[in-house]
């Protein structure tokens, strides 16, 4: 018996629908294997790790708030990719965004007013967007590989958040923490809809929309994909790929630093030395998951944010190690990765031997 993949004549409109849910359901058993193997119960791990934190409305509202900053950095990400530019980079962009956002009410604490929140936002999305063009200038002016000069900047951002609240943004009340001043009222993000839920939320669904809206109606979305898919054809048509390289990078900056500020000003409400989990690679998984369309997106994301609540609640009441969660999510990839190959080719189970002319195009 042997398994084949035979390449379809067309992409598989179904299987492009349904690969992200076989993804899900792999990785899912796979979860159930491993809390096998770690001596768990399979059937209790996957309901605390998949279930449980949609069944009461503060890890409900927990979720969601761990998905914001995934949906809103994978947003960004999905036009750099679909523009063929590949941002590695989404966490120092992250961390770079929260810096600018936080300078304002670090520096200036007595700066309180209306204006002090759309500034720092303004601050931290400006931020992650100037930390994005080093990349992407690099690439334009000396075709750099934007893959890893954008995620060495990823440590050269975490290195200077550590400096700056070890160092000259420590708080001096604080008793020699590492940690700046807790943010003001006027800095900080106000919950929504009276419940622990901030802001970010209802303004990351909006960015999506619009940016669905964009890719989806306008030339410049339009472009995009063009250039994506055949730069050459894009060319022609007169679109530039050096503006295209700047723009996609620095939207996906922006975000992914106004993600980056909301964060710190929202849950966390000051800056630490560690402000991240990972979203900005995290952010990669749900953009792909979503199949970089900022709708699916929204969906990725949840479902990822999922897992981390999942993971924290299969550690505390199962005694699970947190690493696990990180394994589950990594699968989560390795099969959409994975599934997607049903796209294009699809499974044929045989026992006879591969002729010469089908083995062309098997």
């Amino acid at each position: 018996m042997r398994v084949e993949l035979v390449k379809r004549k067309e992409h598989s409109q179904a299987m492009a629908l349904l690969s992200p849910v076989i993804a899900v359901a792999l990785t899912a058993l796979s979860a159930a294997v491993i809390f096998s193997i770690t001596g768990h119960n399979p059937f209790v791990g996957l309901y605390k790790f998949f279930i449980e934190p949609l069944t009461q409305q503060w890890s409900l509202e927990a979720t969601i708030d761990k998905a914001t900053p995934l949906i809103l950095i994978g947003c960004g990400l999905a036009v750099c990719y679909l523009s063929n530019n590949w941002n590695i980079g989404a966490e120092g962009q992250f961390v770079v965004g929260a810096l600018f956002g936080s300078a304002l009410p670090v520096l200036y604490p007595d700066f309180e007013n209306v204006a002090t929140l759309p500034l720092m936002l303004l601050f931290g999305a400006l931020g992650g967007a100037l930390w994005a063009l080093i990349p992407a200038l690099l690439k334009t002016r000396f075709n750099t590989n934007e893959i890893l000069t954008s995620l060495m900047l990823v440590y050269v951002a975490g290195l200077l958040l550590d400096y700056l609240v070890r160092g000259p943004w420590r708080d001096p009340d604080g008793y020699n923490f590492p940690e700046t001043r807790i943010f003001s009222d006027a800095a900080t993000l106000p919950e929504v809809f009276g419940g622990t839920m901030s802001l970010s939320a209802p303004i990351t669904i909006i960015v999506a929309v619009i940016l669905a809206i964009v890719l989806a109606k306008t030339l410049k979305g339009f472009e995009i994909r063009v250039m994506g898919e055949s730069p050459r054809a894009g060319s022609f048509a007169g679109f530039s790929s050096k503006r295209l390289t700047l723009f996609s990078f620095a939207l996906a900056g922006g975000l992914a630093g106004l993600a980056g500020t909301m964060e710190v000003s929202g849950a966390l409400n000051q800056l630490l030395p560690s402000i991240s989990p990972g979203y900005g690679f995290t952010a990669i998984i749900v953009a792909f998951l979503g199949r970089l369309n900022p709708i699916g997106i929204i969906i990725a994301g949840f479902v990822l944010a999922l897992s981390y609540i999942g993971g924290e609640g299969v550690q505390s009441a199962m005694g699970v190690s947190n690493e696990i969660a990180s394994v589950i999510q990594g699968l989560l990839l390795f099969f959409v990765l994975a599934c997607d190959t049903l796209i294009l080719y699809r499974i044929r189970f045989t026992s006879r031997r591969i002729g010469d002319g089908e083995a062309s195009h098997v």
